[in-house]
């Protein structure tokens, strides 16, 4: 049976690694919608090789140049509203979010309310709108499939088990580039050297993301959206190699762990074909090669941003909103050289405080919050 497929952020690391997946699958995929933020060469590139129904670009100036490019033999979509009116079509099986930051927040949430499942890898979906979501899911009857290597892994240590079984879920991270710096050192920290991850390929964003360990931070948030575990059920264990992508302890205390390379590719593609693990020539797990599987704890004294999702997390309400988009545009702003690497969570805990806490935030309140935070980021000095 073939699946018809969506791909927003088609031209970003995991559009492409979907992509891919897709070319490894054959006729089992059959692309009908790609969209890009602003990669206008990339788009056409990908419109000419897969062919979709239509492609949306947010950049309207580079929408122009892709029109002319694909000469009406493909239907164009452009700006914000373009993107938004491709997520919530509803004739396709399957939509890949694969967008950075908040701006897959509402994406994800047209696609559930159309009755689309989705194959979500953008967690900041869920650690802005996790409520809203699950709500439109229910209404709807989508299913979100977790891409994240740690989320996939949880979803297949699951599979055939009773949640009441559950102790706890244990979330694993490489650490970062930056596991065995002296914290004294972070200050003078370099865009450069942040983007410098030790095990995965992956977009500037989530690399710093990964660099201060907000990575995980937001993932312990998405994991209880997802698997409706508290706070105190959710652990993370620093594992340099990244093998084990995550782990489930069970009442009994036995676990169970999923391994592999890191290699989006193999989480992209078990959301694209479950239940089924199809056949595809990614590079295996060579147990001999890798010897040692070590662990350790997270040193939240480097790495502060942990503890920080962990307290929005049992705050609730508007709160991991306001950590999601104030990391981010901090996140950002370290980029442009604007701010030192040691200050993201400075700003970040400085938003939290300072926002105006909203218990049950609508997406109205969370779009407002949304500028809020970005301009609070931006007046930081």
């Amino acid at each position: 049976m073939t699946k018809k497929l969506s791909i927003l952020g088609s031209t970003g690391s995991i559009g492409e690694n979907t992509l891919l997946v897709a070319d490894n699958l054959g006729e089992q995929i059959d692309i009908l919608y790609l969209s890009a933020n602003r990669n206008v060469e990339r788009l056409i590139e990908q419109a000419q090789k897969y062919y979709p129904k239509t492609v949306a670009i947010v950049d309207e100036e580079a929408g122009k140049k892709v029109t002319g490019a694909l000469n009406g033999q493909i239907e164009v979509l452009t700006g914000r509203e373009g993107l938004l009116e491709l997520a919530g079509r509803d004739d396709v099986d399957i939509v890949m979010n694969g967008l950075v930051g908040s701006a897959g927040m509402e994406p994800t949430l047209r696609s559930v309310e159309a009755g689309v499942d989705v194959a979500l890898s953008n967690k900041e979906s869920l650690v802005m709108a996790g409520s809203i979501i699950n709500e439109a899911k229910q209404k709807s009857g989508a299913k979100i499939f977790p891409v994240d290597s740690e989320h996939s892994a949880i979803w297949q240590c699951l599979a055939g088990e009773d949640m009441a079984d559950v102790r706890k879920i244990i979330l694993t991270g490489s650490g970062g580039p930056f596991r065995t710096k002296n914290v004294e050192t972070f200050i003078n920290i370099t865009p450069k050297e942040a983007l410098n991850h030790p095990n995965w390929d992956m977009g500037n964003k989530i690399t710093i993301d990964s660099a201060t360990m907000m990575n995980k931070g937001l993932e312990v948030i998405e994991t209880y959206w997802l698997f409706g575990l508290k706070a105190d059920e959710i652990d993370i264990v620093v594992h340099p190699q990244s093998i084990i992508h995550s782990m489930v302890e069970f009442a009994d205390r036995s676990i169970k762990a999923q391994l592999g390379v890191p290699d989006m590719k193999i989480p992209i593609q078990y959301a694209l074909t479950y239940p089924r693990h199809s056949a595809a020539q990614w590079e295996e797990l060579d147990f001999i090669k890798t010897g040692q599987l070590t662990f350790e704890a997270p040193d939240l004294e480097k790495f502060p941003c942990i503890k920080l999702a962990y307290e929005a997390l049992r705050a609730g309400g508007s709160t991991p909103a306001v950590l999601n988009v104030a990391n981010e545009q901090a996140v950002y702003n370290f980029l442009d050289g604007e701010i030192k690497f040691t200050e993201i969570p400075v700003i970040i805990e400085k938003a939290c405080a300072e926002h105006h806490y909203i218990a049950k935030p609508t997406l109205e309140d969370l779009l407002e919050l949304e500028i809020w935070a970005t301009d609070f980021v931006n007046a930081y000095n």
